[in-house]
């Protein structure tokens, strides 16, 4: 009597996503509205009749922008016919131009998009300027008065490091038990009238770059001193730090896997 054959295990992928959130309420798939892991799904249906879930490594919010976004998803083996170099192509061409898979790629059996992430850089436009660019307004927060960026800079070095985030976090609804996440990176350069901050960490919590974000910005037209950020830490309460900036501004640019990336360095302390 032989021995029954083995179903020889799925065929896993690797998928590195961008897209303009503008039209969308997230990433993820909604009772409401559109989130884009929906739409790149109804996608694989068309060639995959196994109809696979996508996990991605992060969540978004509305209106959030990603460039670097990684998913996985995976298929029995007998439906994977495509040559690998036309996978992207295919999913592309069922997908809106807002939408798009930049690289697709086998991926190792036990690759998890979300738990194997060792951190994330997000970043975040700012339009200082009393008239806004027409070009930039999706993608960029208006903030026409004066901002110092110095003051802001030194604000930004003291959330260097692993803190309690809970300040700079929006409450889901439910208790948030583990609010401690490392910054390894909050830098903001400025190239005429534009903004760029760039907050790279091995995670964040919901909200939280765009909350570090206006809270910098209030602080470089004087609403909070510098030493104020060492307060809010400390508080540990969402009403003491600054407002939310503007989803629009904010773009998921990178994920990073293996090794950490050559601008950590790690705290004192």
């Amino acid at each position: 009597m032989s021995a029954p054959r083995q179903t020889p295990p799925p065929v896993r992928f690797k998928l590195t996503i961008a897209y303009d959130g503008t039209a969308y309420q997230g990433w993820q798939a909604q009772r409401v509205g559109t989130g884009v892991q929906e739409l790149i799904e109804g996608a694989l249906a068309k060639f995959f009749p196994s109809r696979p879930r996508l996990t991605g490594s992060s969540r978004t919010d509305t209106g959030v922008h990603a460039l670097g976004l990684v998913a996985q998803f995976a298929v029995p083996r007998a439906e994977f016919r495509l040559p690998i170099r036309k996978l992207a192509l295919a999913i592309n061409s069922a997908l809106p131009a807002d939408v798009r898979v930049l690289r697709a790629a086998r991926a190792p059996r036990h690759f998890q998009a979300r738990f194997d992430a060792t951190g994330k850089q997000y970043r975040y436009q700012v339009w200082n300027s009393p008239t806004m660019n027409p070009l930039l307004r999706a993608y960029a927060w208006h903030v026409p008065q004066p901002l110092d960026l110095t003051v802001m800079r030194a604000a930004a070095k003291m959330l260097v490091g692993r803190h309690d985030f809970r300040s700079f976090t929006a409450n889901r609804g439910a208790p948030l038990e583990d609010a401690v996440r490392t910054l390894w990176r909050c830098d903001i350069t400025r190239r005429g009238a534009l903004l760029t901050f760039v907050l790279e960490g091995d995670g964040f919590l919901y909200k939280m770059c765009r909350g570090i974000v206006g809270t910098l910005v209030q602080t470089g037209y004087g609403r909070f001193p510098v030493d104020a950020i060492k307060t809010m830490l400390a508080r540990k309460n969402r009403c003491m730090a600054g407002m939310n900036a503007p989803a629009r501004g904010l773009v998921l640019w990178r994920v990073f896997y293996g090794r950490r990336p050559p601008s950590f360095r790690r705290p004192k302390g």
